[in-house]
């Protein structure tokens, strides 16, 4: 939950860095940093924890400057500790940086760069960003050029703020992809750069936002936009309304589409720490888990409501797939009205977004009395499910305003996945190859997410087709099954729409009957093992009159013969691409909603926290 802060004018730069950066503590993060110019240096002043102790800092050994950038960290590569802590500095001292996302292939990068004598001082992958830019200036490039060109270097979605002390004149910031937002803020001989707008409302109402692969040079009185290769790109500005409200939407129409747009840095914020991608360990400290406390553990309960239980769906078969561990999937409201064998060598896993929805809470509390281990997946730090739990797994995904949830079911399937890696490790049915593999492919997740996002504007052109749609059914199979329900969930919360969604295997033993011309029938087909059958499952749909929207993997072709409408998303690995697949699932019941004139963010009848029966 990486927050930037940025400022250049005639204030001192380090009250307006840190008092933006207090304003993004909501994000969370676990140490904290700032830097200014100060002459013909850089200063830097950096601490773990919370931003108390880096203003204690600044009390003993003040900054004065009036052009810096701060940043809150919470880790992905390297521990949390003071020299991971951000803004890094250049090898030559002439260059600064503050980064989100995650450089992909930073250890390639890393080990060319120490080759040429480069000496790192950190274990992050965001120093090679700014060894990188030191290499291209040394070379004659001026700042701007020389981040481009890193940036054209970097795989993965990835946003930074950069200042030199060879061009103090300026701060230059870019993202690519969408490791999260800029926000360049306009104001009256001075400019403020945050990654999220509550930083700088204080000062400016006048805001641009940074699309993907745009770069801003932003001095003083004047900022130019362009795209990575220099051309001119477009800019528009945006003035934020005064209420607290829209002010947090920004420049979303609606908090459900910010929150979609937010997966990706929920992602890496949720990854973060957790991950070692060079060795491939996984570490969850908070869930406590102990080689002697997985060996007496022989079942799991998923205990779950709504869209929280089908991430539980989708985490059975990570969990039976990776730890070999056997899971039962449960609704919170039924599991109560039976009495399920439960003893001390059962775990019992419930995943809540509040963490105070009133029947996940007593599943949990007949399970504790039952003799279970209590596990937990929750959002909201600190809230009751979190406290009754022996163990949890925090989701990391911010706060989720829209009653329909989107970013806590993503980062709850990340969480799910780390949590199979993590108890197939101490079960001895993951080996180290094997484990590597497993966190490489998660590295790249939060672009694979980013690409889905780009196609947006295909989405809303489905929803201009088939906004009038009565029924929907949505198919899957395997471990799409339960991406095909949460989309059909989606769409019955928020458009009003009927929707069903059915494992594609059992079509033909009673859905089959309701398909005409007059249902949209949407398919799960990405490639994977049951890439075949699903393809009869949509020729089947077709000779019954529906009409097959298919989602596809990119590049398969073949598809488009069989289907009405096609919708691409990136080549995932099949343990993680539910969480690639649900993404146009969300879009286009979200667009379909909004062309009904529906409402989108308070569906009526609808809570975000359920904390009754």
């Amino acid at each position: 939950m990486c927050g930037i802060v940025g400022y250049i004018g005639p204030r001192q730069a380090p009250a307006v860095v840190m008092g933006g950066l207090k304003r993004l503590e909501y994000r969370g993060y676990d140490s904290a940093g700032i830097a200014v110019l100060s002459g013909d240096a850089i200063d830097i002043r950096r601490d773990v924890g919370k931003l108390g102790n880096l203003e204690a800092l600044l009390a003993r050994e003040p900054l004065a400057g009036q052009v810096g950038i701060g940043h809150t960290r919470w880790a992905t590569h390297g521990a949390p500790s003071q020299r991971n802590a951000h803004p890094h500095l250049s090898m030559d001292g002439r260059v600064v940086l503050v980064h989100n996302g995650i450089v992909e292939n930073f250890q390639s990068l890393r080990d060319e760069l120490m080759a040429e004598g480069v000496a790192f001082r950190s274990e992050t992958d965001t120093e090679v960003i700014v060894q990188l830019v030191e290499r291209y200036m040394a070379g004659g490039l001026p700042l701007e050029e020389a981040a481009r060109q890193t940036l054209r270097q970097l795989e993965g979605a990835n946003a930074v703020v950069l200042m030199s002390v060879d061009q103090p004149d300026r701060l230059v910031c870019a993202r690519v992809g969408n490791a999260g937002g800029i926000a360049l803020g306009l104001g009256e001989g001075e400019m403020f750069i945050a990654s999220d707008i509550p930083a700088i409302l204080e000062y400016t109402r006048r805001i641009i936002f940074l699309e993907s692969k745009q770069m801003a040079v932003v001095s003083a009185d004047d900022t130019l936009v362009t795209d990575l290769d220099g051309r001119p790109a477009r800019a528009e500005l945006h003035t934020i309304a005064w209420d607290p409200v829209s002010a947090v939407k920004g420049e979303y129409k609606h908090f459900m589409q910010k929150e979609i747009f937010e997966q990706p840095r929920a992602l890496i914020d949720t990854l973060g720490g957790r991950v070692n991608f060079e060795t491939g360990c996984v570490e969850l400290p908070e869930m406590k888990l102990t080689p002697e406390l997985v060996a007496r553990i022989d079942k799991l309960f998923i205990v779950a409501c709504g869209t929280s239980y089908y991430a539980g769906l989708v985490g059975k078969y990570l969990i039976e797939t990776l730890a070999r561990l056997p899971v039962e999937v449960e609704y919170a409201s039924e599991f109560r009205t039976y009495n399920p064998i439960i003893n001390e060598r059962t775990a019992v896993l419930t995943i809540t977004q509040s963490g105070e929805t009133a029947d996940t809470l007593a599943a949990a509390e007949q399970a504790r009395a039952q003799g279970a281990t209590l596990w937990s997946i929750v959002n909201a730090i600190g809230s009751q499910s979190m406290r009754l739990s022996d163990g949890h797994i925090a989701m990391h995904a911010g706060p989720e305003i829209g009653v329909a949830s989107t970013k806590a079911f993503t980062t709850s399937l990340a969480d799910l996945y780390l949590l199979a890696c993590a108890l197939g490790t101490m079960r001895g049915t993951i080996s180290p190859a094997q484990m590597r593999q497993l966190a490489a492919d998660v590295a790249h997740l939060p672009a694979l997410v980013g690409r889905a996002l780009e196609r947006d504007a295909e989405y809303q052109a489905l929803a201009e087709r088939f906004h009038r749609a009565h029924n929907f059914l949505f198919l899957g199979r395997g471990i799409n099954y339960p991406i095909a329900m949460e989309g059909a969930l989606k769409l019955k919360e928020i458009s009003y729409i009927h929707a069903e969604g059915y494992p594609a295997g059992e079509m033909k033993h009673g859905p089959i009957a309701l398909i005409d011309e007059s249902m949209p029938v949407l398919a799960i087909v990405t490639k994977d093992a049951l890439y075949d059958k699903m393809i009869s499952q949509v020729q089947q749909a077709r000779a019954r009159g529906g009409v097959v929207i298919a989602l596809a993997t990119e590049g398969d072709e073949a598809i488009r013969s069989e289907a009405d409408v096609v919708i691409y998303v990136p080549a995932a690995p099949p343990l993680l691409a539910p969480i690639v697949n649900v993404v146009p699932l969300q879009l286009l019941s979200y667009h379909i909603a909004v062309r009904r004139g529906a409402d989108v963010d308070q569906p009526r009848n609808l809570a975000k926290s359920v904390t009754v029966e």
